[in-house]
């Protein structure tokens, strides 16, 4: 297996130091914000990664730790075929049909007008076949997140529509048990991978244009000579409210590299979200303010704050949970890989020896709503709010599931000054 990036080495960021804005919320008010009426609602918006149910790098990792005189095609097809079936059954553990319910159930409760989701998997599968690996051709729908979600969001009776639809990796590997002379459950296993933009029905949100674009830099795995491409992007909705106009952008950012999320991240900037208008960024965006560490296994130099330093600074986007609440108060990352995790007494998940005083998994904040308005000022936040990571957000009808919503918690931001 060979990890390349694709796409064009991006410029250098320009340095930012706002500690003070990572410490305490701003205090912001404005005239327009002020004028405004209580007869007209905030504007809800969400950024939720619904979780595509296991680590996808899982079979390329079993492909990696192959002896590099292994055998090209009998080994690694086997390592794979193996991985991938193991893979594809932590997807059946995670169990989407019980998280569409309990992420329905949150999404629901707070309502949001918007909402950017990352993650929105289509698994398929196939017949096992060896002669096309890594072609993406089954057509057997196993699990269609998009639609299991929106089927228990209509049975919650808050029913959303997909306002823009971003079709991104779509990858396949053999996946059996057992050896390539003598397989188990053989079959070919289908990833395709989605962001989506829903509109709450009923929002009197009216949607006057739609774009969806691949990031021109990503990540590329050769697997027996064949490329497997794990594409990002970006979407964006031009929205009316009222006699207001704004865009709203949703984009998830590569996990595996904060410089290539920082390639991504610019790419967004200098494209959609470089607009003269009023302008909200829901964003799965894989960078932390707080986190200065660098992948230098895999050949990063950046830290992996430097994306979001280089929307907050260079690009001049606020932080909406900022203006809120303190960072602390805002982690939404990151559950294990099954998404069980015991909770404490005050319902923050629980790893081997945590207290009930310390939110052991909530470690990172990469779950964010950016934001500015057409003259580069702030939006005023009436409220903000993180979802999916309590306890009572693992229960349907009083029963524990033993599953949190995801592995990541959603962020919900309640704006006015569009």
């Amino acid at each position: 297996m060979r990890l390349r990036t694709r796409g064009m080495v991006g410029r250098t960021i320009a340095a930012a130091t706002a500690v003070g804005v990572i410490a305490a919320p701003l205090a912001l008010t404005s005239t327009t914000a002020q004028a405004e009426t209580a007869k007209v609602p905030a504007l809800k918006v969400m950024t939720r990664n619904l979780y595509l149910g296991v680590d996808i790098m899982r079979p390329l990792a079993a492909v990696a730790a192959l002896p590099e005189d292994a055998p090209l095609i009998p080994d690694v097809i086997t390592a794979l075929g193996n991985a991938t079936h193991e893979a594809r059954g932590i997807v059946d553990d995670t169990d989407f049909g019980t998280r569409s319910k309990l992420l329905a159930q949150e999404i629901a409760a707070a309502k949001p007008d918007l909402v950017g989701l990352q993650e929105v998997a289509l698994w398929r599968s196939g017949d096992l076949q060896l002669t096309q690996a890594a072609i993406p051709n089954a057509e057997t729908v196993d699990l269609n997140f998009l639609k299991m979600l929106r089927a228990e969001l209509k049975a919650n009776g808050v029913p959303y529509r997909p306002v823009s639809v971003n079709w991104l990796s779509d990858v396949e590997a053999p996946s059996f048990g057992g050896t390539l002379a003598a397989p188990e459950n053989p079959r070919d296993v289908r990833l395709t991978m989605r962001d989506v933009i829903l509109m709450r029905v009923g929002s009197g949100l009216k949607v006057l244009r739609n774009k969806e674009r691949d990031y021109t830099n990503g990540l590329q795995v050769d697997i027996a000579g064949r490329p497997l491409d794990f594409t990002r992007g970006y979407q964006w909705v031009d929205v009316q409210r009222g006699q207001k106009r704004f865009r709203f952008i949703n984009t998830h950012l590569e996990a595996f590299s904060s410089d290539m999320a920082f390639l991504q991240m610019q790419e967004m900037l200098e494209g959609p979200a470089s607009t003269a208008r009023t302008t909200i960024i829901a964003c799965d965006c894989n960078s932390d303010p707080l986190n200065q560490s660098v992948k230098t296994s895999i050949g990063d130099t950046l830290p992996h704050s430097e994306p979001y330093w280089l929307a907050t600074g260079e690009h001049e986007y606020f932080d909406t949970w900022l203006q809120w609440k303190p960072a602390r108060f805002g982690w939404t990352s990151g559950l294990n890989e099954t998404a069980d995790e015991p909770a404490n007494a005050d319902g923050w998940p629980l790893e081997g020896g945590g207290t009930a005083d310390e939110k052991v998994s909530w470690t990172h904040r990469i779950d964010l709503i950016l934001a500015r308005r057409a003259d580069g000022g702030p939006l005023r936040v009436v409220r903000g709010e993180v979802t999916g990571d309590r306890s009572a957000d693992r229960f349907l009808d009083g029963e524990d599931t033993g599953l949190w919503p995801s592995d990541h918690a959603g962020v919900m931001i309640s704006l006015r000054g569009l």
